[in-house]
Formats: structure tokens, sequence, C-alpha cells
């Protein structure tokens, strides 16, 4: 039996904060949304009975008054005080079912060695908690846990595209049980909107058809929420919007039943633009381009109503009072972002608060209470525009604790530091981590465990909470596991500890050579500090459109072609060389020695889901990141003339392509065939399986729109590690690449970059359009593989 809870037996008396203040009338009307007592313990047996049915009897569950925990949210563990062995062992009492299902979540790690993770990473490891009638014991004044920050927000805009949009009920129910165990309360809920503004748009007289070429399609909603493009997979079918209803509102349920406060959307003028000619006298704009190829009007640039303009606000009212009456009075939190990586016509300051007054009033008008939540990757993205006076001048457009800004890249590039607080706006310090759903081991474990307490700590901090705000979940639960943690704890964590304890949880057993793998790979892998944006530019997955010949065929300077055009978040990124370069930030080796001693480990982890996932994704770090070398050898013989080289590297390249899509497709949890399976059967007839994917293939592929000579800006920007996606995709795209190449150094010529882009764009429009099957299962003996791989590449 794992005891660690001795470890964690603090007592967090927070004051509150002059922020905490300022938010406490929100506070005190949430509190007064929230469902009854008895149904909110009722949702947390419910958690329990789906995590750990065998227990169900072992626990009782109570929501306690904000006083027992000294005017916050908490939760209280004890050991009950059972007079016969039918009782319960154990007492949870928490603020909400939150709390309640965070405390159990706790127990369950730090007392019975438990480890709960997304299904899609190993799901969760619980064969360590002992049997009903003997769990342990706590200290007799057992544990008291108090946040010291009011929220724990979860969600980017975007994850709805990039993880959830192929979502049921079923899978989003565990997403909600995840939510409630790692003490999320405040997350986005964003699913459905199109139906309402369906309606919304209704009353305005325009029709459904007019909104075919404004809604994009199901993977691309994200983008046509903001306003970056339009009708790009559209269009979306009443039986779409019906379902994502439908489902919304079994989300908001749930997530009402567990005590979390739902941030729902609002209005930020993106319109259609059929809105043009029945208000011809309104003040429309159309924005410029977001990464078309070439301004292709059919999905470029979109239209913005002026805030300016009184119908702005009538719009901005109807939507928030058409959700009220679809959902019921659930939130005063909306979330909206204003120009989303596209800038405002002007700088003006004026016209910027301007912009802001109209927001908000169009939210307060539907919702009296009404807090603006705001995502600050603008302030980052677009640092150029977004100097102190436009900053200000948007901050302070709403009243003092009516808006709440998510400090969204702070695990990287904290705006808190540099804005003095966000110049006295609450604000919830996020972690961003991932883009794109992409595949990486990556992390900033130090960062994360001291950064929101460092925050908070601050002087004249204006911090209210914190968040995980990743594009793409499913990766990494280390990090995730961690920063969740954070939403509870009010010093900083001692980090080597933590993972020794994470590894024993994880695998519910001590393995000495995988705790000595995890102490390599939080020094490595998980100790980034370079500042770079960690976006998977592994070749294999996001392979360079260049010639190596010369620099002159693309047109784009050694810089630029190593930042995928259009995109802001790569600012802090600089090349070394004139070769693409992709982030690396660890010495190779270390890691591969922490794959070895990983595999030694093995043997005493046979059966174990979290471990199989794990090596998988360790094993495919390593061979990936050992490609990036080959791709350069096999690069550098092109241009010192050498074919038999060239040959030889890219050879072994395009072998390294096939044994990781060997290795992935002995795990369940990276598969193409899953994505695209969920896409379809979500689909009611066959022009909608038709639709959904290609919706679902071009979003991990191009993205976005090509011509004939030229790829998406965006291409791979969701690359994935996926078995069937390399081998049917990635393979044939380096293959014919270097097929070109070999044939340059034969002719004599330059490298025809040109000729290749037209044969690749040709290829990857049939694979988009195509409907092979893909394998759902997994195949193959995960530890044998990676063995037999791992000694191929590395023993010798």
């Amino acid at each position: 039996m794992l005891k660690l809870g001795f470890v964690f037996l603090i007592l967090i008396v927070t004051p509150l904060l002059p922020e905490a203040l300022s938010i406490e009338p929100l506070l005190q009307r949430l509190d007064s949304k929230r469902a009854p007592p008895s149904v909110q313990e009722a949702a947390a047996v419910g958690v329990l009975k789906r995590l750990l049915p065998t227990h169900l009897s072992s626990f009782e569950f109570k929501i306690v008054s904000k006083d027992v925990c000294g005017g916050g949210s908490c939760f209280l563990i004890n050991n009950h005080k059972k007079s016969s062995q039918i009782e319960p062992e154990i007492i949870i009492r928490g603020t909400t079912a939150v709390e309640i299902a965070s405390g159990l979540h706790w127990y369950l790690k730090y007392w019975c060695g438990a480890h709960v993770s997304w299904d899609k990473t190993g799901g969760i490891q619980t064969t360590s908690v002992p049997e009903p009638g003997s769990l342990p014991r706590l200290k007799d004044e057992g544990l008291k846990i108090k946040r010291p920050v009011p929220w724990n927000y979860y969600q980017n805009v975007v994850t709805s595209s990039y993880s959830y949009v192929w979502w049921d009920w079923e899978r989003w129910e565990k997403e909600v049980d995840w939510m409630a165990l790692q003490g999320v309360n405040l997350p986005l809920a964003f699913i459905g909107q199109e139906a309402i503004w369906q309606k919304v748009f209704k009353d305005f007289n325009i029709s459904s058809e007019d909104l075919n070429n404004f809604f994009g399609g199901p993977a691309f909603l994200a983008w046509a929420r903001m306003g970056n493009l339009h009708g790009w997979g559209g269009p979306l079918s009443q039986n779409w919007l019906d379902q994502q209803l439908v489902l919304q509102k079994q989300i908001i349920s749930r997530m009402l039943e567990l005590g979390m406060t739902p941030v729902l959307p609002s209005f930020s003028g993106n319109v259609p633009a059929a809105l043009t000619k029945i208000f011809s006298s309104a003040k429309i704009t159309r924005l410029g381009d977001w990464n078309t190829v070439d301004g292709d009007p059919r999905w470029c640039c979109t239209y913005l109503l002026d805030p300016s303009d009184p119908l702005f606000v009538e719009i901005g009212e109807a939507f928030i009072r058409k959700q009220i009456k679809e959902y019921g009075d659930v939130t005063d939190i909306y979330n909206c972002d204003t120009f989303n990586e596209n800038s405002p016509p002007t700088n003006d300051p004026e016209y910027i608060s301007t912009l802001g007054v109209a927001v908000y009033k169009g939210i307060s008008k539907g919702d009296k209470d009404a807090v603006w939540l705001m995502q600050g990757w603008l302030f980052y993205s677009d640092l150029s525009f977004w100097k102190p006076p436009q900053m200000k001048a948007l901050l302070h457009s709403v009243p003092f604790g009516k808006m709440i800004v998510l400090d969204l890249f702070a695990d990287v590039k904290p705006i808190w530091r540099t804005s003095f607080q966000f110049y006295g706006t609450p604000y919830i310090w996020c972690m961003l981590h991932n883009f794109g759903g992409n595949i990486e081991m990556y992390g900033t474990l130090d960062a994360i465990s001291s950064g929101p307490v460092d925050a908070r700590v601050s002087a004249n901090s204006t911090m209210v909470g914190v968040g995980m705000c990743m594009e793409g979940i499913e990766q990494n639960p280390i990090v995730y596991e961690l920063m969740s943690e954070m939403a509870f704890r009010d010093k900083k964590v001692k980090v080597p500890e933590w993972i020794k304890s994470y590894c024993h949880r994880r695998y519910g057993k001590v393995v000495h050579q995988v705790e000595a793998a995890w102490e390599i790979l939080y020094h490595t892998i998980y100790n980034c500090t370079d500042g770079i944006a960690d976006h998977n530019h592994d070749f294999i997955v996001m392979f360079p459109d260049w010639s190596p010949s010369t620099n002159s065929e693309t047109g784009i300077s050694n810089n630029q072609k190593m930042l995928p055009p259009g995109n802001r978040r790569y600012l802090f990124q600089e090349t070394l060389s004139d070769m693409p370069q992709p982030h690396l930030w660890y010495p190779s080796d270390d890691v591969i020695k922490a794959l070895e001693l990983f595999l030694a480990g093995g043997k005493n982890l046979s059966g174990s889901l979290t471990y199989r996932y794990d090596l998988v994704d360790l094993t495919r770090q390593v061979l990936s990141k050992l490609a990036n070398q080959v791709y350069y050898k096999a690069v550098t013989s092109f241009r010192k003339k050498n074919i038999e080289a060239l040959q030889f590297h890219s050879n072994k390249f395009l072998q390294l392509i096939k044994d990781i899509d060997v290795l992935l497709a002995s795990d369940d949890n990276f598969l193409l065939g899953t994505w695209l399976e969920s896409a379809k059967k979500l689909a009611v007839n066959p022009s909608e399986i038709k639709q959904y994917e290609w919706n679902a293939r071009t979003q991990v592929t191009m993205w976005f729109d090509t011509n004939e000579t030229t790829q998406s800006k965006l291409h791979d920007y969701a690359n994935k590690f996926w078995s069937g996606l390399l081998e049917s995709y990635y393979l044939p795209r380096a293959s014919t690449y270097f097929s070109h190449l070999s044939e340059s150094l034969r002719q004599n010529e330059k490298f025809k970059l040109i000729e290749w882009r037209k044969q690749w764009i040709s290829q990857s429009n049939k694979w988009q359009e195509g409907n092979e099957l893909y394998p759902v299962k997994a195949k193959g003996h995960a530890l044998a593989i990676s063995q037999e791989l791992y000694e191929k590449y590395f023993a010798n």
C-alpha cells in the first residue's frame, strides 16, 4: 500500500486580497445560482460511481458552507466515525461538488496511490486502491485544503475544434468528471452556439441559407466564431445544429449539478454578409485576410459590425437573452475575444475604448450582472499593436470588476509582469502549453509549480485564478496533473519529490528504472526554458516546404522559412542556419538514456496501460528527433551532390516513418482511425459522412485552402503522430520530395520546388477527399516493438 498523504497535510489560510474583494459580489451571485446541496452531493456520488464503483459505500459526501472554510472554497477529508462494517470509511466535505470530487481525487492519489488521466493518455490506475473496508485512515485532525484563489479555469476557445469536435455525450460525461476531479470550476461552454445564432439572426431577417456561408464546417467552427474565416468546411446541416444544442444542454446541466460556473459566449461583432444588405446603413467593415493563399472571398475576409453602431448592442443583447432562454440563468460570466489575430482598423485608444464599452453593453443589457472574460492572447500575439495606451483603453472600458483577463501564455510569456497586473484588472494565470493538438512530449514543470504562486504573492496582485488553456488536450498527462493541483496549492511544489510520487501513482508500483527515467525527463523534456512556443515542427509531421538548392526559389527569407506564415506566435523563434530548425531544447542523448531505463523497467509493468502509453510516446519522441538529424544529413548530401549518400539518408528517413507508424499502431491512443470514425459516427446521412470525414482529414493535414502551386499557410499546424496518418500521408509526402531531390542530382539541375509542390498538393487534396478505412484497434506488442526499435537505432 502506498501512503503518501503525510506530505500534504497543509492547512491553507489565505486572507482576502484586494482583487478578491472586487469580485466578491460576483462570487456571491454565482453561489446563489448553484444547484441545491442534495443535487450536488448526488452528482459527486455519480462521479465516484463512474470512477470507482466498487467503493460506492466507502465514502460519504457532504456540501458545507464557505464559513466552514474561513470564507472561501475548500474540501475537508476525515475518517468516518463508523460504528459498523457497512458504514462509510471516509467522509469528504466541500463547498461544491467540485470540491468534493477534488477531495476524493486528492485522497485517492495521496493515500491510496491511484492515478487519473484521460483515457487517451493511459486512463486511470486504481489497482493500488485497497479493498472496501481497508481504506487508509487519516490522522485524527484530518485534512483541510482551501483554494488560494477562487477559480480554476479550463479550455481554450479552439479546444472545441481541435479536441472536442466529434464528441458525443458519453465522451463528454467523462470529460466533465475529469474536470471535477481536477478541481475545474470555471469551464468554457461553447458547444452548440451556432444553433443559438441561427435563432438570433432569424429575428434580424437572416435566413438559414444566408448562414451557410457564415458558419464554418464542424472542424473549423472555432475560427468562424472568431471572425478569422467563414464558410470553410461548411455548410452546417440542421441535423448538426440541433444535435449540438442538445449536447450543450446536457453538458451545462452536468456542470451545474457539480457546482461549476459555465462560461458562455457573447457577441464580438462578427456578422454574416447578408446583414450588409438587410441593414445597408449599418457600419459594417470587411476585415483583412487571415491565412488564405490568395484571398479567396468564399472564406476570406469576414464582416465586422462597428461597435459604435446601435445594431451592435442590439445583436449582443439578443444573443445573451436567447442563451438565457435556452439554458436558464446559469452564469454571469461571458467570453468575448475581440480581434483574435486580426488587428483593429485603428490604434486610436478612444476607438478601442468604444469597442470595449459596446461589447460589454451588449452583454450587460442581456444580463445586468454580466462579467466579460477575455483571452489575453492578443496582448502577446500582436505586441506591436497592443501598447500600454491600447491595452488600458480596452481593459478600462468596462467598470472595475466587470472584466476578467486570461493571461493565456503565463507559463512561458506572462503578461502580468509587464502590464502592471493588467492595469488593475483581475486576471487568471493560465498555462497554454499545447498548440494545434500536436503530440509532443514537452513541458515547463518548474514554471508551472512556481509561476502561479509568484503571481499571487506579488505586490498589488490582481490574480483571481489559475487555468489550463491548451489548444488541444489528451497529451502530456504529467503537465496537466501538476497544473490542476496548483488550484489548491498556496506554496511552490518541490517538483523532484512530486514527480517521484507521480511515477508511483501512475503505474501503481515503484519501479526504480522507470523512476530514474522520469528524473531525466524532468531535467530535459519537461524543463523547457527557452521561451519558444512549442509547436511540433519535427520534419516527419511538418515537412519543410523549401528548396535546398537556393533560397531564392521560394522567395522567402531564411527566417521566414522557419516560421509558418501568418502565425504571430512564432515571433520569438529564431533560426540558427539557412536550414529549417525544429524545436529542440534538451540533449537528445539524455532522453535516449531515459528510454533505455524505461525499457529496462518494462517487465515489471506488463499490462499497465499508463506505462504502455508513456513508452510508446517516449519512443516516438526519440525516433522523431532522430529523423530530424537524418533529414539534415540527406539535405547536406544533396548540397554536396552525393547521390548515394542522399539515397541512403532519405531511405533511412522513410524507414523511420514506417517504423514509427508500426510503433504507434501498438497503442489504441495513437490511431488515425479513431478520429475519422468518431467524425463519421455523428453523421446521419451519406452527405454528412463525406463532409465530416473531409473536415477531420483536412484539419490535421492542410488545414486551410491551397492553390495549384501553394500549400496552405497553415499546413501541418494541427499535425498528429497517429498510426495511419504517417503511413498514408507523411510517408508519400517525404518520398515524393526525396525523389525530386534525387532526380535533380541525376539531371544536374536545381531542385524543382514548384513541380514537387504541384505533385504533393494534388496528392494531399485526393487524400483529404478520400474515404479509406483505418484501424481503430491496436495491434502488436508495444514493449517488444519499442525494444526492437531501440536496438535497431541506438544500441550500437
